[in-house]
């Protein structure tokens, strides 16, 4: 059972005496079970409580007591409030009674789970057993009420159960939950001798080398959990007690060893053959800053937080005393410092369970894999309970190479690693030194795992967590657990790059065709796959050094690929999408693809199919792998569409020809499809148009228009919203057709954004006629089509108010922003930006706006524009995390581009003074 929580005292948490003494003052001269005077016994606890809570937090900010010693503390004051209740409770307010020879104090305080281990974070539920040597009496029932009672109003968030010795065992027999809580069970106050009765049979019956179920349930208990919590280390907002690497998983360990081993402290694993010196350091030093952090989050939230949000990392990496370098800032060091204690917790556990399967005969029972013996082995490893480890420790040291030698041959067998084996890794890593990094052998090793047919993610995610990819590749070894500090990215900068190589390795072998029909296609045409994979592993590899991460990482390639043996084109290609890398989304998601510009620009760049289709594979997997809910249809349409364009521009495929004549080609064939409409009807139909008008569109949303304005002219009024869901692409298509009039589109924008809808793209067409035929492409806040008859009919009624003057959205948009100002976007810094640029169209000046993202960014933007006079043709929107990137294409009121320098000075100026935070 666990031992009394030892505690510093160099200022009195509580002063039990004083307690004791005010209480004994109220009950002599009052009726206790008085409400009125229950109220004052209550009062007298609650000071006692708050006064020792506010000097436990006092030690603690001032660096006094570390996280074990205030979780400690924390224990020790709750001991002694809980002591004292019972101890009143029983002497005064439910005294023994010697006629009916009843003794209410015939019971066992005792704490169990986290509370039992003396271990209570500042704001920590705690778990009571009430416990008895048989059925308790109905004098003892309402002691354990009133004591309940008195802790709840306290404010205290209390588990509890009543048993006798024999019910507790028999509950703990039956559920394995209860049986852990059990684990951790300690006497607070009571009945010694029924707890003593409780403890022998509980070590008795409970706690055995032959506890393999109750391994098996704690191992399968945790990869829910993990399943639950995403199922990964590296997630940029974890959650401290239940996530992968967290608290949870280092008190599993301690829970199968104390069940198996019957130890009091992970410490004495050591003696035991099962952790060397250096694994119980690690699990000590695991657990300090666990418990360190958990206790500055409580402080900070003022509650039982337990998540490591983006708007409490800050706080936290300050009162920890990490501070901001040139290179990084302090809340990414912090971050990345927490994400290898989660690795470091990972080890432990494949440790313990490698132990477990050697000392235990029925390995199949713990759910642990175990494989057969295969031959054709590299000389100097052998296989062990399933597991590839090493003869002798000495293998390293005699071959250096032998250490990626092991993860080639994990690999080619189809075995895991044994945890020993990684541990001697973890002791010989200092061997990879410039001379093993210059090995050929060794760097041919690394690249067939790289570009393992079968797949790579496994071994690439072995040699990661063991420290060897950043040994050999010390470039890559300074984004290990690196975090990327925005709401976009879910994964460190590691984890995103493996799961991408991961996500590309699935397109090559055709596991995902269905959601990448084109990448899939290409990827059977590509003449360097080597390069592709080189390059996914190296897109990345110079974040967090300040600069543009993708010229310092081309630098970074130029020197890599001839060491990986990749021959003069190969280099030339990785250096040169690496470079590239985010050119091919920015200017799907941001440029008008429709503007013959965009594409003879893009074209110029990329220059050869086969970047084409190299650039186009490594994007997806790169979109794919930031998180789950970043890649969807409409993203997948825009990418597949200017490749379709880029590559008929380089083929010559594209159709030929004068901008007239393809128009009159595109109403030829819309002729066709307008079945039933006289030839006046088509003339005057269009006569509506300007030539970029029949250009922009295909031939799908020209019908609709068609029908749309057809139907307009039957009916009254001017006004006429159209929607059109697109499931397959993600996206919902919003048609609106108004007299045209300034302001418009910012009008639309701002009813949108009322309603939750997130503009993805946006087409604006005046017609011959005045009228406007604006297009809006919209998702909802998860990315995907705005549907929904309830919220279609929503979304047409707003746009319809906003336009006919019944509700001012820059109004209500206002509400909003102060409604949610405390959100999470408010943690980060986007520095506003605005960019004027007349070179990346022939007909309009291209306008990028930068900020942070906020509800109502884009009416504003757009309000501005038409205050100064400008007509928007086109807007294409996307957000990133909390960063938006705005881009519009527009014309001056004679229809020209803006090249007049003040001109372009007052729209920079103007938008940045409208995107600016105030504090800024």
């Amino acid at each position: 059972m666990a031992a009394k929580p030892k505690i510093k005292l160099p200022r009195k948490i509580i002063e039990r005496k004083k307690l004791v003494a005010s209480l004994a003052a109220i009950s002599e001269s009052s009726d206790v079970l008085d409400p009125d005077v229950r109220l004052q016994i209550l009062e007298v606890f609650r000071e006692a409580l708050e006064t020792g809570r506010a000097e436990i937090e006092r030690r603690f900010d001032k660096n006094e007591a570390d996280g074990a010693e205030t979780y400690a503390a924390g224990s020790y004051l709750l001991d002694q409030i809980t002591l004292t209740l019972f101890e009143f409770s029983t002497g005064f307010v439910f005294p023994p009674n010697p006629e009916t020879k009843t003794d209410t104090s015939a019971m066992a305080v005792v704490a169990t789970g986290g509370y039992g281990r003396a271990e209570i974070a500042p704001h920590s539920d705690i778990d009571l057993m009430f416990l008895f040597q048989r059925k308790p009496v109905r004098q003892s029932e309402k002691v354990v009420e009133w004591m309940l009672y008195m802790l709840w109003d306290l404010g205290l968030k209390v588990g509890h159960a009543t048993r006798s010795v024999g019910e507790a065992m028999k509950t703990a027999k039956e559920d394995h939950t209860i049986r852990t809580s059990m684990l951790d069970a300690r006497l607070v106050a009571g009945d010694a001798e029924a707890y003593q009765n409780f403890e022998t049979r509980f070590g008795r019956e409970m706690l055995s080398a032959k506890q393999t179920d109750f391994v098996k349930a704690k191992l399968d208990e945790r990869d829910h959990r993990h399943e639950r919590m995403g199922d990964s280390r590296y997630v940029l907002e974890p959650n401290i007690k239940d996530g992968k690497g967290g608290l949870r998983d280092l008190q599993t360990l301690y829970w199968i060893a104390k069940a198996i081993y019957r130890i009091e402290d992970i410490s004495d694993l050591v003696s035991r053959d099962v952790f060397e010196r250096s694994d119980a350091l690690r699990f000590a030093k695991a657990q300090q800053f666990l418990w360190a952090v958990r206790c500055h989050l409580h402080f900070t939230a003022g509650r039982p937080e337990e998540i490591l949000s983006f708007n409490v990392q800050g706080d936290l990496a300050k009162r920890m005393g990490y501070r901001n370098r040139k290179t990084s800032s302090g809340v990414e060091r912090f971050m990345k410092h927490y994400f290898l204690i989660a690795k470091d917790v990972g080890d432990l556990t494949r440790v313990l369970c490698a132990v477990l399967e050697e000392q235990h005969a029925k390995k199949s029972k713990l759910g642990l894999p175990s494989l057969p013996f295969r031959k054709g082995k590299a000389s100097g490893f052998k296989i062990d309970a399933g597991r590839l480890t090493v003869e002798k420790p000495s293998v390293f040291s005699k071959d250096p190479v032998n250490l990626l030698r092991l993860f080639s041959e994990a690999e080619r067998f189809d075995v895991d690693i044994h945890p020993e084996a990684l541990r001697q890794i973890f002791k010989n890593l200092k061997r990879i030194d410039p001379k093993v990094r210059k090995d050929p052998e060794a760097n041919r090793l690394f690249l067939d795992m790289l570009c393992n047919p079968k797949g790579p993610e496994l071994t690439l995610r072995r040699l990661n967590e063991a420290g060897v990819i950043g040994q050999l590749i010390p470039d890559f070894g300074r984004v290990v657990a690196q975090m990327q500090y925005d709401m976009y990215h879910v994964y460190t900068v590691d984890e995103h790059t493996i799961r991408a190589i991961g996500i590309l390795s699935k397109i090559e072998r055709g596991l995902l065709a269905d959601d990448h029909p084109l990448s899939t296609s290409e990827i059977k045409e590509v003449q360097s796959r080597r390069g592709l994979y080189v390059a996914l592993l190296l897109h990345d590899i110079a974040k967090g050094r300040g600069g543009d991460h993708s010229e310092l990482g081309a630098e970074i390639a130029e020197k890599l690929c001839p060491r990986f043996g990749l021959d003069e084109w190969e280099s030339e290609t990785v250096q040169w999408l690496v470079l590239h890398h985010l050119d091919m989304s920015r200017i799907a998601f941001k440029r008008d693809i429709d503007d013959p510009q965009t594409v003879k620009d893009f074209v110029e760049k990329v220059q050869s199919p086969e970047r084409l289709r190299l650039l186009l594979i490594l994007t997806v997997a790169d979109i794919r792998a930031v998180g789950p809910n970043v890649w969807n249809g409409w993203k997948a349409a825009l990418l597949r569409d200017l490749y379709y364009r880029a590559r008929e521009a380089m083929t010559g495929e594209a159709p030929g020809g004068r901008a007239q004549a393809r128009a009159d080609e595109v109403k030829d064939r819309l002729s066709e499809r307008l079945e039933g409409w006289s030839a006046q009807e088509l003339e005057k139909y269009f006569e509506l148009g300007y030539t970029d008008y029949w250009l922009a569109f295909d031939l799908d949303h020209l019908e609709r228009h068609a029908r749309l304005i057809k139907k307009a002219e039957g009916q009254k009024g001017d006004l006429h919203v159209a929607t059109n869901t697109d499931t397959a692409n993600d996206i919902t298509e919003v048609v609106v057709h108004t007299p045209d009039h300034p302001g418009l589109f910012a009008r639309i924008a701002g009813a949108l954004a009322l309603v939750g809808a997130s503009i993805a793209d946006a087409r604006v067409i005046t017609l011959s006629n005045g009228m406007a035929l604006d297009t809006f492409w919209v998702q909802d806040v998860g990315g995907g089509a705005y549907t929904g008859k309830d919220r279609i009919r929503r979304l047409e009624e707003k746009i319809r108010q906003a336009l006919t003057g019944q509700l001012n959205p820059k109004i209500e948009l206002e509400k909003e922003t102060a409604r949610l100002r405390g959100s999470r976007t408010h943690v980060f810094k986007v520095p506003p930006r605005v960019t004027v640029d007349n070179a990346a169209s022939g007909t309009a000046t291209v306008i990028e706006v930068n900020g942070r993202d906020r509800s109502g960014f884009l009416h504003d933007i757009t309000w501005a524009l038409t205050g100064l006079g400008l007509q928007i043709t086109s807007a294409h929107v996307t957000t990133y995390g909390e960063r938006a990137v705005d881009v519009f294409y527009v014309k001056d009121v004679f229809g020209l581009k803006i090249d007049q320098a003040p001109k372009i000075k007052k729209i920079e100026d103007k938008l940045l003074a409208v995107i600016t935070p105030p504090a800024l």
